[in-house]
């Protein structure tokens, strides 16, 4: 992208480690995609594996890999395997790292994971009925070293050493319904599910036919999204004074699950969006030597 800057990385990773988990029961769930409009059915089953892989079921069970190298952003995370492609991927790998779920076969029978009510917290319930169990693999937690940073244009990721995973994330917006605002969290299973996960993904209606006509946002209605008019939210309530942000940083949290792996770093995000993010997570990825060291 034009703009586009990439910090200076010097990212040594080192790593903590302890037992994997996986589901302990099969779970799922279905609804409309977002941006496709049509129904699918997300069956996520216990695996051994010890990653998180997809599994195209309307394609004979055609498997995308989770892999920030072969991921785009397209107003939502796509992986891809060749023409098999999975969608809208952000709210349920969110979900399932904050859970501490590392290994699950996700099966679907369509291109995109169901947007729900817009957020991540009907997938945690779905992830919390399953129950978890470990499995005989090691767990390790990416713990940063050295600061990263990206920019694009006046949109900017700094990721810093920390013991935690700390998100600080700014947003700013003309219309007088959003405005600034900002939120820093220490993200834990516990504050995820109560701070982030509820909160739902957000538009504005001038923005509707001009993304209709790019083939997205053909799924979302009043009832799986926050939809700004000239006037205000369409469809009050908020969860949240401040459910934009919160939201950010659930996306935030859903693509940096693109490394596989829980992060331990301090973050500070500033008018970025899914495009960044992969980024962010591309340049660690490619550092992958440096992730796991010897």
């Amino acid at each position: 992208m034009a703009g586009y800057r990439r910090g200076r990385i010097s990212c040594k990773i080192f790593v903590m480690s302890e037992r994997k988990h996986t589901l302990g029961a099969p779970a799922e769930f279905s609804g409309v995609g977002a941006h496709t409009g049509k129904t699918v059915r997300v069956v996520l089953k216990p695996s051994e594996t010890g990653r998180i892989i997809f599994r195209r079921r309307d394609l004979g069970g055609r498997i995308v890999a989770v892999d920030p190298a072969q991921a785009e952003a397209q107003s939502c995370i796509v992986l891809s395997s060749g023409a098999a492609r999975v969608r809208t991927v952000e709210h349920l790998l969110a979900s399932l790292l904050m859970c501490g779920v590392d290994s699950a076969d996700v099966d679907l029978d369509g291109e995109e994971v169901p947007l729900l009510d817009g957020s991540a917290s009907p997938i945690v319930r779905v992830i919390e009925k399953a129950g978890k169990k470990k499995i005989d693999a090691e767990r390790r937690t990416l713990i940063l070293a050295k600061p990263l940073v990206v920019k694009e244009g006046e949109a900017s990721i700094l990721l810093e050493p920390a013991a935690e995973f700390v998100v600080s994330y700014v947003i700013e917006y003309r219309h007088p319904s959003i405005g600034r605002q900002e939120l820093s969290l220490r993200l834990d299973e516990e504050t995820f599910k109560a701070e982030v996960a509820p909160a739902r993904t957000f538009g504005f209606l001038k923005d509707a036919e001009r993304l209709n006509a790019l083939g997205l946002a053909r799924g979302s209605s009043l009832e799986n999204t926050v939809v700004i008019g000239d006037d205000g939210v369409v469809n009050p309530p908020l969860r949240f004074s401040d459910e934009f942000v919160r939201h950010k940083i659930l996306d935030f949290v859903g693509d940096m699950a693109l490394l596989g792996s829980p992060l331990r770093a301090r973050v500070s995000a500033r008018r970025a969006g899914h495009g960044l993010h992969l980024r962010a997570a591309r340049d660690l990825h490619a550092q992958r030597d440096e992730f796991f060291p010897s």
